[in-house]
């Protein structure tokens, strides 16, 4: 023993894109305040495929909870970062790492001051049905899926862990990629890979996963930053401020994930 193709963009809806520094909090004040209009809308939210379950089980507890709408689309973290940086509308990012949501800032594209880090995720191995560490020690597989390492921090962090058990040179040539972490657990479930590494909260109610001890990869803190499309949409805001809430958290939580 050891020590896919993303949702496509939504249309354009006319809004202006409005940055400037200050980020959540200053904004957050102007929703206390009054200031921003407490009217319904709609905000159109991109969401890193291993978070794909949870933003679903968060949506309708967030329109509950408020007069507002959200779209989601799924995708590989640096897929829909391309997408934002060719201009799609999107409001918010969910990432799977901080990077993105930190480069879009920085790139201009985001709301200043307005990054955070709303879940800290596990990397598993899954091997249906069978002893997943064992399997990955014995060899004895022909394939095994990672998502894509330079559009899924997932995929990162599966390279890292084979390279810290010094397996990636012996094994490197029976890696199938999935484009995103979703893809990659189809590729396992349907047969065309013996094993793969996988969100641990896309397999927490399944049989044959064996969760990644942390020390082997860098940590997966998942960032969520108001991009410049989103600063003046109460919506967007809105769901910034729930994912923080005790409702949010509790769900975030029992999917498998941290909260800071």
């Amino acid at each position: 023993m050891f020590p896919g193709t993303p949702t496509p963009p939504p249309p354009d809806r006319g809004r202006g894109c409005v940055g400037g520094a200050g980020g959540i909090t200053l904004l957050a004040a102007l929703w206390v305040t009054g200031a921003v209009p407490a009217f319904s809308e709609t905000a159109h939210v991109a969401v890193a495929a291993n978070f794909t379950a949870v933003a679903e089980q968060l949506a309708p507890l967030f329109e509950a909870a408020t007069d507002h709408k959200l779209v989601l689309s799924f995708g590989a973290t640096g897929q829909l970062f391309a997408q934002i940086s060719q201009a799609a509308p999107f409001d918010v990012l969910l990432a799977a790492d901080t990077a993105r949501p930190e480069r879009a800032v920085a790139d201009g594209l985001a709301v200043e001051g307005s990054v955070l880090v709303y879940a800290e995720g596990r990397l598993a191995l899954y091997a249906p049905g069978h002893d997943a560490e064992a399997t990955l020690s014995s060899g004895n597989f022909s394939r095994i899926a990672i998502a894509d390492p330079d559009a899924a921090p997932y995929g990162r962090a599966a390279v890292e862990t084979l390279a810290a058990l010094g397996l990636y040179d012996a094994i490197a040539l029976r890696l199938v990629t999935g484009a995103n972490i979703a893809q990659t657990l189809q590729f396992v479930e349907s047969g065309n890979a013996e094993l793969g590494f996988v969100a641990a909260s896309q397999v927490l109610d399944k049989d044959g996963f064996w969760l990644v001890p942390e020390i082997y990869h860098s940590p997966i803190a998942q960032g969520a930053v108001l991009l410049n499309e989103g600063a003046d949409n109460p919506a967007a805001l809105a769901f910034l401020e729930f994912l923080q809430s005790k409702e949010a958290v509790a769900v975030i939580e029992a999917a498998g994930y941290s909260v800071p």
